[in-house]
């Protein structure tokens, strides 16, 4: 579009973005000019600074596949997780070395757990 002689405004308003967002991207297109990059690869996000993520995809899936068993397969004497048991049954297990109370529950509200309000069958129903 810009190509074309479209200003940002324009390019903008085409693509339902905010003109900023347009001049980054056009920034970035002339920045890599001459490079042999896909267009995805000229247009994608640069790595951001800030603290790495403090637990794999490998541990977050093994705490959402615990929040999802049954308790008293861990020996647990409760009839439904809470994110305290949740933190003490992951880091007995060695999954996950250190992790706060509070940061399972964001977890689990991320990823839309409620092990709280979940129902385990234990065998299939007779019929």
């Amino acid at each position: 579009m810009a190509s074309d002689g479209q200003n940002h405004r324009e390019i903008a308003r085409s693509l339902d973005i905010n003109r900023q967002m347009a001049t980054l991207w056009r920034n970035r297109w002339l920045e890599s000019e001459g490079k042999d990059l896909s267009i995805l690869q000229r247009l994608q996000d640069r790595e951001r600074v800030g603290a790495p993520a403090k637990f794999s995809m490998e541990q977050v899936t093994e705490l959402f596949a615990l929040a999802c068993s049954s308790p008293s397969d861990y020996g647990r004497p409760i009839s439904h997780w809470t994110a305290r048991e949740l933190a003490e049954e992951i880091m007995f297990q060695g999954i996950i070395e250190s992790i706060s109370v509070r940061h399972v529950g964001r977890l689990l509200e991320e990823a839309e757990l409620k092990p709280h309000a979940s129902r385990y069958w234990l065998t299939p129903p007779c019929g």
